[in-house]
């Protein structure tokens, strides 16, 4: 039975850039940083979540059959969405909107990582 994700994959072409605005623009922690058979294994988490997303480059992803570039937006959740986006704007992070926009399930905005990765973050709306 599968009971949690592990890994959400992110490709970038710059590892080191997309590690910098994961971990110092977004905040998020380095968790897995190895050499592997396929190239680096790079690795970024939530503090306190089990689940990982892997800063994949495209170049070793590069005539893999199938492979068409990022999946779908990246979703983090946070606590208090005005005060973190207020943090990341400091930091440089780049949104798509001015402000986080209200809607009938919370809070979102979307950042955009130098690779052109959408990041979807929200806060959820309390009962």
């Amino acid at each position: 039975m599968l009971n949690k994700i592990m890994y959400v994959t992110i490709y970038v072409t710059d590892q080191d850039r997309a590690l910098d605005f994961y971990t110092e623009g977004l905040g998020l922690e380095k968790r897995l940083d190895f050499p592997g058979p396929d190239g680096r294994f790079l690795t970024v988490g939530v503090p306190d979540s089990p689940v990982q997303i892997i800063l994949w480059s495209h170049a070793a992803a590069a005539g893999q059959p199938g492979e068409t570039g990022a999946p779908g937006p990246l979703i983090l959740e946070s606590d208090d969405l005005r005060k973190d986006f207020e943090i990341m704007r400091q930091r440089g992070v780049v949104f798509e909107e001015p402000e986080p926009e209200d809607y009938p399930f919370g809070v979102r905005i979307e950042a955009v990582d130098p690779d052109g990765n959408r990041v979807s973050l929200r806060q959820q709306r309390k009962p």
